[in-house]
C-alpha cells in the first residue's frame, strides 16, 4: 500500500498536478483521509524524502522541491529546465519484480575519502589484513602456473581451493562434507541467488528472518517468491510462529550463529525445531554463516548443517540444510569468493547454475586462498581479527558511556563487528519521520552512516533503534565518529 501511495504522488509530482513548492496535509491528515495507517503514508513520504522529491520546513510542513531529481541529471533541452506534463518520462519500465527488486538498498553511501565512515555495519578489520603474504601469494601463481590463470575454471571451483575448504569447515564449525559438496561463488549473494533460483519456483512462501540481512530479501525478490517475516527474539528466529504463519513454506533463510542485525544466537531446542519442520514437510533450509569466526567470547555453537547431517544419517533422510559462508567478509570484501555446501543430490545442478550465472571465479584469488588457508595464514589471521574487533566493541562501550551515557545505549555482544544502540527517552518526533530516522538523517550529513533497525524489517518494529558497526574502525577514530553521533542527536532534537 504504501508503495502505491509513493508511486501516485510521484506521478503527480513529475506530472505537475503537485507543482514545485506545494504544501502537503500531514501524515495524520492523509491517513484519515485515504483510510489507511499512518505508517504506510509515513513509509511513502519518507521515500521521496530520501529520492529529493519532498522537502521539509520547520514548523511550516513537507513541501514538493523546486528542483526535481529528474531535472538535475538530465541537461536542459531548449533552455527549459522545468519538467512539464508534455515531456515524456526519462525513467525506466520496469517489472513489477524490477521496481520490488529496486526498492531494496544494499550498499551503504560511499565517501570520497580512503578512511572508513563511521559506524558503516558489516565492515571487517582491513587495516590488519596480512597484505604482503597475500601479495606473494597472488604473484607466485602468475609466476609459476601463468597459463592455467588465463583457461577457464572448473565451475563448481579450483579444486584444491574446494578441499581446503571442506577440511577448515569440518575442523572449525561442525560441518559434515567432502570437497565434492563444495562450490566456490563470487562471494555469498551469487550462493544466495542461485540456491534461490534452483530450489524455489516464483510465487513459494520462504521464511525471512524479520529483522533480517537486506542481501538475502534482495536475492529473494529476484527469485520472485513470497516473503513471510518471521520475529526473531532472544532465542533466535521464532519456529513455532513460523510454522503459524506458514506451515507448508518451502525454505526457511536463517543465520543461526549470529544473526544480522540482532547479533543472537538460535538456541537448540529452535535447531532441533526448524530442522524436525523441514525434514517433515521436505522443505530446505539455507543456513547464513557470515561471520560466525568473528565471536571473540564463548566458543561458537557448530553450524546447523552438522546437525542436519547427524538427524538425516541416523533417520536415513536427506539433508535439508544448505550452508553458506563467504571469504569476502572474513578477508576483504573486494575478493568476492564464497561458497556453498549442498547435499551431494544437488551438487551437479547448483555447478551448472553457477557456470550459467558466472562461469567461474578468477583462478588466480582462488589458488592463492587455497595455499592462504592451507599454510595457516588465515587461522592466524582469524585469530587477530577477533583480538581487534574485541577491543574495539569495549572501545564502542567506553566511548559511548562517557559521550552518550543515559542517552543511546548498547546491546550486549560476543562476536561480530555491529552493534545496535537503543535511545533512551525517545522525544516525540514530527509528522514526516521518527526521531531515530531523523538522527539517522542528520548524521549522514556529517559523514556518519548511522542505519535503523527498521530498515532491516519488512513490518515497523515495535522499538527502532541504531545498528552501529566498529569493525573498520579503530579506537580512535571511534571515539570521534561517538562525538559527532553525539552532536547529530543534539541538533534532531533541536529540530522537534
Amino acid at each position: 500500500m504504501y508503495e502505491q501511495l509513493y508511486f501516485a504522488l510521484r506521478k503527480r509530482i513529475l506530472h505537475g498536478e503537485l507543482a514545485p513548492g506545494s504544501r502537503l496535509a500531514s501524515t495524520r491528515a492523509f491517513a484519515a483521509g485515504l483510510g489507511v495507517s499512518r505508517f504506510t503514508v509515513v513509509s511513502a513520504m519518507e521515500r521521496l524524502f530520501a529520492e529529493g522529491y519532498l522537502t521539509a520546513h520547520r514548523g511550516a510542513g513537507t513541501f514538493v522541491v523546486d528542483t526535481l531529481p529528474e531535472q538535475m541529471m538530465r541537461p536542459a533541452r531548449d533552455g527549459r529546465a522545468r519538467l512539464t506534463a508534455d515531456e515524456p518520462s526519462t525513467l525506466p519500465t520496469l517489472s513489477r519484480r524490477g521496481l520490488a527488486l529496486s526498492a531494496v538498498v544494499i550498499t551503504g553511501p560511499r565517501s570520497e575519502r580512503d578512511e572508513p565512515r563511521p559506524f558503516h555495519p558489516r565492515r571487517t578489520p582491513l587495516d590488519v589484513f596480512p597484505l604482503r603474504n597475500w601479495g606473494r601469494l597472488i604473484r607466485s601463481q602468475w609466476d609459476e602456473h601463468h597459463r592455467q590463470q588465463l583457461d577457464y575454471g572448473e565451475p563448481a571451483g579450483y579444486h584444491p581451493l574446494r578441499d581446503a575448504i571442506a577440511q577448515h569447515v569440518v575442523v572449525t564449525r561442525g560441518v559434515h562434507c567432502s570437497a565434492q559438496q563444495v562450490v566456490v561463488t563470487s562471494g555469498s549473494q551469487q550462493a544466495f541467488d542461485i540456491l534461490f533460483r534452483l530450489l524455489l519456483d516464483p510465487g513459494d512462501k520462504v521464511w525471512i528472518e524479520e529483522p533480517g540481512c537486506l542481501d538475502v530479501r534482495g536475492a529473494l525478490i529476484g527469485a520472485g517468491v513470497t516473503l513471510v517475516p518471521i520475529p526473531v527474539d532472544e532465542c533466535g528466529i521464532d519456529v513455532s510462529e513460523g510454522m503459524r504463519r506458514a506451515p507448508e513454506a518451502r525454505l526457511a533463510v536463517v543465520s543461526p550463529s549470529h544473526q544480522y542485525p540482532t547479533g543472537v544466537t538460535l538456541s537448540a531446542t529452535r535447531r532441533l525445531a526448524i530442522l524436525e519442520w523441514a525434514g517433515r514437510g521436505g522443505s530446505w533450509i539455507v543456513e547464513d554463516d557470515y561471520d560466525s569466526y568473528f565471536r571473540y567470547r564463548g566458543r561458537p555453537m557448530s553450524a546447523l548443517q552438522g546437525l542436519d547431517s547427524g538427524v538425516s544419517n541416523s533417520e536415513r533422510s536427506s539433508p535439508r540444510v544448505v550452508y553458506v559462508g563467504t571469504f569476502s567478509k572474513t578477508m576483504f570484501p573486494s575478493l568476492r569468493l564464497g561458497f556453498c555446501v549442498v547435499p551431494e543430490s544437488l551438487v551437479d545442478a547448483v555447478a551448472n547454475a553457477r557456470a550459467v550465472a558466472g562461469r567461474n571465479s578468477p583462478i588466480d584469488a582462488q589458488a592463492a586462498l587455497a595455499e592462504f588457508i592451507v599454510d595457516g595464514h588465515y587461522d592466524r589471521h582469524l585469530r587477530r581479527v577477533r583480538l581487534v574487533c574485541q577491543e574495539r566493541y569495549e572501545a564502542m562501550c567506553f566511548h559511548f558511556a562517557r559521550v552518550l551515557g543515559g542517552v543511546v545505549s548498547l546491546s550486549p555482544a560476543s562476536a561480530g563487528t555491529h552493534v545496535l544502540g537503543w535511545v533512551h527517552d525517545e522525544p516525540r518526533a514530527g509528522d514526516h519521520e521518527s526521531f531515530v530516522a531523523s538522527v539517522s538523517r542528520i548524521a549522514s550529513e556529517d559523514d556518519l552512516v548511522v542505519f535503523r533497525l527498521s530498515r532491516y524489517c519488512l513490518e515497523p518494529p515495535a522499538r527502532d533503534a541504531f545498528v552501529l558497526g566498529y569493525g573498520s574502525l579503530s579506537p580512535h577514530r571511534i571515539a570521534v565518529g561517538v562525538e559527532r553521533l553525539a552532536r547529530s542527536i543534539e541538533r534532531a532534537r533541536r529540530r522537534l
